[in-house]
């Protein structure tokens, strides 16, 4: 009898776990709850690399029976919840069940990673580090929730004689919580808001999830402007703590900070002046001392790490800026897929402001957007499947400006362009506040139709 390895779900961290696991010598089947035709073409693919996939197979256990005597491992992506009953009622009849990133861990753990993890900011993080270290020719490989899965990456250098000095990995709390074995030389925490919540259940659990990556890592970075961070510093020991905030430079807390003068910090030696980052909003300068807290443990100096900072244009689908029209600046900040995350942008662009959002709601907070709306939004063109809850919640609040309500993100680009008030706007802002799943299958594509229908409307 041959044993069988299990993944679960079709998406990039299940395709990258059965490439890997196949080239490994292990037989592989991969299950996947849909059948449209995009996963008919990703199925076939993988057939020709002889790996089985069976589609329309819902997650139960009923699907697995069977291989029920002959499974191995069973491997999920992230979108799978770890404690799904079917995946407990599998444990319970011991089988071992293991989220990818656990997979492609056991191939890597020799090369030392950099783990980043936060609610949000975790890609501008991860993306300008590997930008500083690879500027500095510190040879460097980027993946996990961002680019490449590590699967991929693992696959990738199965048979590479030149291995990377450093991995920057991406990390979702979905990741982080399927994959207790990771222990990363550097860990990064960017911030922690009410999110996933529908699959944590509680702002605890959550917090519990990426507190445990920084406790497992060697070298440890945490944002000091995070009220949430900040509230539980207790709870973190012998950690590195930055702030954009130059009044609480005074305090013995804190490592790195940038002073009144716009100076960036190090226990109270200059570095460079934090201007050498373009890109607005104070979230970025937060981001910046993180970043450079990371560089310089890896021994970079600062003259190698302002030069390298100075040429960094961004993350894409984060306050992308994307155009302009009749004096609009025109932000793709697709990437925004919750209320603290819509906040940040919506403080980050010129007001008055009009402000598409929309897209399938999560749970979370919305005051704090709520205000910014408020203060920054003259026109909020709403789309997809949380328009009326979100028009809703906008009356609830009083909110002055002028609301409209369309089907879909072309309609709503459509409307920004013919609404009187992009005569007296001075940003034409995406920043949805919510997630794409209702109309999209990720952000990235959300984002890259904005693209789309904006370069439509400036060339017209």
């Amino acid at each position: 009898m041959e044993l069988k390895s299990l993944v679960i779900g079709l998406g990039r961290s299940g395709i990258g776990a059965a490439k890997l696991l196949k080239a490994e010598g292990h037989n592989v089947i991969v299950l996947e709850k849909g059948k449209e035709q995009k996963l008919v073409k990703k199925s076939l693919d993988l057939m020709k690399l002889g790996i089985h996939v069976e589609l329309d197979t819902p997650l139960s256990l009923e699907s697995f029976h069977p291989w029920l005597h002959e499974i191995e491992q069973v491997v999920i992506s992230p979108g799978v919840a770890w404690n799904n009953p079917t995946l407990n009622k599998l444990r319970e009849k011991g089988i071992k069940v293991t989220g990818e990133l656990t997979l492609s861990w056991e191939k890597l753990k020799h090369i030392p990673w950099i783990g980043i993890t936060g609610t949000n900011g975790k890609t501008t993080v991860t993306s300008l580090l590997y930008h500083i270290l690879n500027a500095n020719k510190v040879n460097t490989i980027m993946g996990g929730n961002i680019g490449n899965s590590v699967s991929e990456i693992a696959l990738n250098l199965r048979h590479s004689n030149k291995l990377p000095e450093w991995l920057v990995i991406e990390m979702s709390s979905y990741q982080i919580e399927a994959s207790p074995e990771i222990s990363p030389h550097i860990g990064i925490w960017t911030n922690l808001t009410p999110d996933h919540l529908e699959r944590h259940g509680t702002l605890d659990a959550y917090r519990n999830i990426k507190k445990g990556l920084l406790e497992r890592s060697k070298v440890r970075i945490f944002n000091g402007d995070d009220p949430d961070l900040k509230k539980h510093r207790s709870l973190f020991k012998n950690g590195i703590w930055v702030s954009s905030k130059g009044t609480v430079s005074t305090k013995n807390w804190i490592d790195f900070w940038i002073n009144e003068q716009g100076l960036l910090m190090e226990k109270g030696h200059k570095l460079f002046n934090a201007s050498a980052l373009s890109i607005p909003g104070d979230h970025n300068r937060q981001n910046l001392l993180m970043v450079t807290a990371a560089a310089r443990k890896i021994g970079l100096s600062p003259e190698a790490i302002e030069s390298a900072i100075k040429s960094f244009k961004g993350v894409p689908h984060r306050l992308e800026v994307i155009g302009s029209f009749e004096g609009t600046k025109i932000f793709n900040d697709s990437k925004a897929t919750n209320f603290d995350s819509a906040d940040v942008g919506l403080k980050a662009v010129p007001g008055p402001a009009i402000l598409l959002a929309g897209g399938q709601l999560k749970k979370g907070d919305p005051s704090k957007w709520l205000k910014e709306v408020q203060k920054k939004a003259c026109l909020v063109i709403l789309f997809g499947s949380g328009a009326e809850e979100l028009k809703n919640l906008l009356i609830s609040k009083n909110y002055t400006g002028e609301i409209c309500s369309t089907q879909n993100l072309q309609e709503a680009v459509a409307e920004a362009f013919r609404n009187p008030k992009n005569k007296q706007a001075r940003s034409l802002l995406l920043s949805p506040g919510c997630a794409s799943f209702d109309q999209y299958e990720n952000f990235e594509e959300r984002g890259e139709h904005f693209k789309e229908l904006v370069k439509i409307k400036i060339t017209l």
